[in-house]
């Protein structure tokens, strides 16, 4: 199973740039990039920092992909 996200979805509904949430969460450009296009996972740590971030629940964020390998 793959972990996907909505993560640009709800970043570009909040008018917030790639730029502005990695100076907000003290992490790269690059990373919010790879999260968003689903090629890097965050950590449990980070995970957390963009669901109290964007105030969100967990599911509207992340969800697995139960289909991928069927």
């Amino acid at each position: 199973m793959k972990v996907i996200n909505h993560i640009k979805e709800i970043r570009l509904k909040k008018g917030i740039t790639q730029v502005q949430m990695a100076e907000d969460l003290q992490i790269t450009r690059q990373t919010i990039n790879a999260i968003e296009k689903n090629k890097y996972n965050p950590s449990l740590e980070l995970a957390l920092k963009l669901i109290k971030y964007f105030d969100v629940p967990i599911e509207e964020l992340f969800y697995l992909d139960e289909t991928e390998g069927k």
